[in-house]
C-alpha cells in the first residue's frame, strides 16, 4: 500500500477530513538509521513511534483510541527533529511529551521504569522486576518492553534480559544494538 492508498484509508475511516481540518490523531512514518518508524501524536503527546508497519499501527490507533486520524506533518515536526537529533549524537533526552495509553498498567510501569534509566546506561528485567515489586515477572517485563508502542523515545532498548543477553526487541536485535552502539559511543 503506497502513501496514497493510505491517505484514501484515512479519509475512508475518518469521515468528514478533506485535507484542512487538522486531525486529532497526526499519523505519518519517518526514516531513521534503524530503519522506518511509523508516528502517531495526540493532544498528549507521541503515543505511537514504531517498526510495525504503518498500516498494522493506524489500524491500531484509530480501534483503540478511535478517534480522528490523518497526516499533519507540522504536528509530527518536533519528534522528527528530535529523533534525528538523537540519531545524529546531538539529543541525550527526548523532550516531546509522551502519550502512553497504548501500553496496558503494567507495561506502563515498566516503561517508565526504561525513562528513568540514563542515556548510554543499561538496567536488566530482574532490575526492573525487583523496582516494581514483581521479582517473578520477568517473562511478562519482557513482553511489556517488546510491546513498548513508543519505541526510541521510551528507551526499552536499554533493558537487558540479563548482563550479557540482551533479550528481545520489537525493531530485532540488530536494531537494538544499533541504540546501544549509539549511546555508549556518545559517552
Amino acid at each position: 500500500m503506497t502513501t496514497g492508498d493510505l491517505e484514501a484509508l484515512v479519509r475512508v475511516t475518518a469521515p468528514g477530513y478533506v485535507g484542512e481540518t487538522p486531525p486529532e490523531v497526526a499519523f505519518g512514518t519517518t526514516d531513521t538509521p534503524v530503519g522506518p518508524l511509523a508516528l502517531a501524536v495526540t493532544a498528549r503527546g507521541v503515543v505511537a513511534c514504531s517498526y510495525e508497519n504503518e498500516h498494522v499501527i493506524f489500524a491500531r490507533v484509530s480501534r483503540e483510541i478511535g478517534t480522528f486520524i490523518g497526516p499533519d506533518p507540522r504536528r509530527l515536526d518536533p519528534v522528527r527533529r528530535e529523533l534525528d537529533a538523537y540519531f545524529s549524537g546531538r539529543l541525550r533526552a527526548f523532550t516531546v511529551p509522551v502519550d502512553l495509553r497504548l501500553a496496558t498498567p503494567f507495561a506502563r510501569t515498566v516503561l517508565q521504569m526504561t525513562m528513568a534509566v540514563p542515556y548510554g546506561r543499561v538496567t536488566t528485567y530482574p532490575e526492573i522486576a525487583e523496582r516494581i515489586g514483581r521479582p517473578q515477572a520477568l517473562r511478562a517485563i519482557g513482553n511489556a518492553l517488546t510491546a513498548n508502542p513508543v519505541c526510541v523515545i521510551v528507551p526499552c532498548h536499554r533493558a537487558l534480559e540479563a548482563p550479557g543477553r540482551p533479550g528481545g526487541y520489537a525493531g530485532g536485535p540488530a536494531a537494538k544494538e544499533a541504540l546501544l552502539r549509539l549511546e555508549a559511543a556518545a559517552d
